[in-house]
């Protein structure tokens, strides 16, 4: 069993780790990869899409770092897809802090965004940034089509050459057959020749076959632009569409058939016109489990909700009023510091009237797990990040150290206490000795009695580094039984979006309601 399998990582007196290299592989056993417990990106998306292919749209590297260009460009793909699978067109981003995730979905994908954050300064900022995204958005999107234009005539003009060689191929594995074949006088070279066009030959009833598929493709062209138009005006107010009379259109010396084409071309530019607009709505707003998102937005329709990087138990928030809301269709959410969630048995406390970050499921509810802070902390480690040389700042975090030591010596404060300024970066502990004024000798002393233990302290943050992995599926595990025990979800997964080196909270925990086709 996998308990004997690793039995001997610990002593099993004293509990002390014995086997490094048997703890490493017990890590790597009890990782989300290894498992084998997330849904592939790829066979997610093909299986929203069905027959149709994804559209190339605009790079986001223009205006995001390298980080947030991969989250937001990978996040929105999958988002747009979910939405047209469930035929929805209003999405909630929780958290959704500058609204870059937001800003991107609607003028790329022409959603109506709503980003919800509870800071009002972060929320100021995202408008700002979405009115000067607007203002390049043209530029964007001229720049985007020339560049598809560019690679759509570089296969044009590799094409030919390849069907040459192709028929060319074909041609000669015939003609070598047709020494074989010269005594049936109803074979002949021109029915084993390929219908190439550089063979010349072309039938009648291939041209009259050619121009049926043509008039076919051209009809179901403008009867897609059609319905993408009456898609987009239906967010339009009914005031909005301008009404056409026979003295600006010249309806009485115009045919049905210009008419027609005329309205068209009218809705077309002004659902152009409205892909240019601002459907992203950023609002101020605390989210709890018991939010009312109707209070909050007044035209909520069917919808569904997204949050990249939702801290601590709002994670958590975000899939309670999920599977609550009838409204909401589908969630896909990727949590990030855990280190922030609550849990319900950390300090033995039960109370079953609050709402706790963690655990989630009722299995583990009946367990009384509990991770702790230090395990959670651990969790929001990057392993992936570490192995390709971008070590942990173990200097700062020995400085850390060392003031957390200081401060429970000599003022007395518990280490409780002090869980809330482990964030404290090295400048600001300079800051706070010249507060305490602690005289640098004191200071001194407690870095010399210390420093032996640098490399004691580098190898206990390589071993948290390790187990992050384990913390972490464990905590979105939790997430996922939590969904997979409401009556009301048709489907739901863990798919890893993100390369875990960009971006190590790479997990996203997705789930579609009952209503939808999945």
């Amino acid at each position: 069993t996998d308990d004997d399998m690793f039995s001997n990582v610990f002593c099993e007196n004293s509990k002390k780790l014995i086997d490094v290299h048997l703890f490493a592989l017990a890590a790597q056993y009890y990782s989300v990869s290894n498992l084998g417990v997330s849904t592939p990106l790829k066979d997610l998306l093909e299986a929203l899409r069905g027959d149709n292919q994804g559209t190339t749209g605009i790079k986001t590297d223009e205006f995001m770092n390298n980080k947030k260009s991969h989250e937001v460009q990978v996040m929105s793909e999958l988002v747009d897809n979910i939405a047209k699978y469930c035929g929805i067109k209003q999405v909630i981003d929780i958290g959704s802090g500058k609204g870059y995730l937001s800003s991107f979905l609607s003028m790329q994908y022409n959603l109506k965004v709503y980003g919800i954050d509870s800071s009002n300064t972060t929320t100021n900022g995202a408008h700002e940034r979405n009115r000067k995204l607007k203002k390049h958005w043209r530029a964007y999107q001229s720049r985007a089509r020339a560049n598809v234009e560019s690679q759509r005539l570089e296969k044009a003009n590799d094409r030919p050459v390849q069907s040459e060689i192709n028929c060319k191929a074909i041609n000669e594995k015939l003609l070598n057959k047709t020494s074989s074949l010269q005594h049936r006088d109803q074979v002949t070279i021109q029915d084993l020749s390929p219908p190439c066009g550089f063979t010349g030959i072309a039938t009648s009833e291939s041209s009259k076959q050619t121009e049926v598929d043509l008039a076919s493709r051209t009809q179901s062209d403008e009867s897609k632009l059609s319905e993408e138009v009456l898609a987009i005006l239906n967010v339009l107010p009914a005031d909005a569409v301008e009404v056409f009379s026979s003295s600006r259109s010249n309806c009485g010396e115009l045919c049905e058939e210009e008419k027609e084409q005329r309205k068209m071309a009218s809705l077309k530019a002004k659902a152009s016109k409205l892909r240019e607009s601002n459907l992203y709505f950023p609002l101020t707003s605390c989210i709890t489990a018991e939010t009312e998102l109707s209070d909050i937005i007044t035209d909520l329709e069917d919808c569904m909700m997204v949050g990249l990087h939702t801290c601590g138990d709002l994670a958590a928030n975000t899939l309670r009023i999920f599977t609550a809301k009838p409204e909401i269709k589908a969630v896909c959410n990727v949590g990030c510091c855990y280190h922030l969630l609550s849990e319900q048995f950390e300090n033995q406390e039960d109370s079953p009237e609050e709402v706790w970050g963690f655990p989630m499921c009722q299995y583990l509810k009946d367990k009384g797990w509990c991770c702790g802070r230090n395990a959670r902390m651990s969790a929001c480690l990057a392993l992936e990040r570490v192995a390709v040389g971008q070590m942990l700042p173990t200097e700062s975090l020995f400085y850390r150290a060392v003031l957390q030591v200081i401060i429970e010596e000599i003022y007395g404060v518990t280490k409780s206490s002090l869980e809330k300024v482990t964030r404290i970066t090295v400048i600001s502990f300079f800051f706070v000795f010249n507060l305490l004024q602690l005289p640098d000798s004191c200071i001194m002393d407690y870095y010399e009695k210390y420093k032996h233990r640098m490399n004691e302290l580098e190898a206990f943050n390589m071993l948290k580094v390790v187990l992050a992995p384990c913390v972490e599926v464990l905590i979105l595990l939790d997430r996922l039984c939590y969904l997979k025990e409401q009556d009301n979800i048709a489907w739901s997964g863990l798919v890893k979006l993100f390369d875990p080196v960009k971006s190590p909270r790479c997990y996203a925990v997705i789930a579609l309601k009952k209503q939808s086709r999945f």
